[in-house]
């Protein structure tokens, strides 16, 4: 079973994508925070992590560039997932290690257009 990592410091949000994934048959954890994904990452590096970017008081940079780090034979695809259309944020993401980014609100179809995107990417 595939396996995805939630990273967001809001419960509700955690709750819907949960959810929403675990129908699309992925094993899901959460993690309320960077420094607790990452910790998460270290045990079980999971296929696909969602990292929100408005955590407070969190390093989401220092988060991915950490989970990029970890020795293991798996690379997770991470997507960041965000309020708002920054440019600026973006490219820090990517370069920091994310492949991809997402808007909130997100639905179950932006999901599944995410993993799809993912699945390409592994096969290009």
């Amino acid at each position: 079973m595939r396996r995805c990592l939630i990273v967001d410091d809001s419960s509700v949000v955690r709750k819907v994508a949960i959810q929403i994934l675990r129908s699309l048959d992925y094993n899901v954890a959460e993690a309320e925070s960077g420094a607790d994904a990452v910790g998460l990452c270290t045990v079980l590096m999971p296929d696909v992590i969602f990292m929100d970017w408005h955590m407070p008081a969190e390093g989401k940079l220092d988060a991915i560039l950490a989970i990029r780090k970890i020795d293991t034979d798996r690379r997770p695809y991470i997507i960041y997932v965000t309020t708002e259309h920054d440019a600026l944020d973006i490219a820090r993401a990517l370069s920091a290690g994310a492949d991809s980014y997402m808007m909130k609100p997100f639905d179950r179809a932006m999901l599944v257009e995410k993993l799809q995107e993912m699945t390409t990417s592994a096969a290009a």
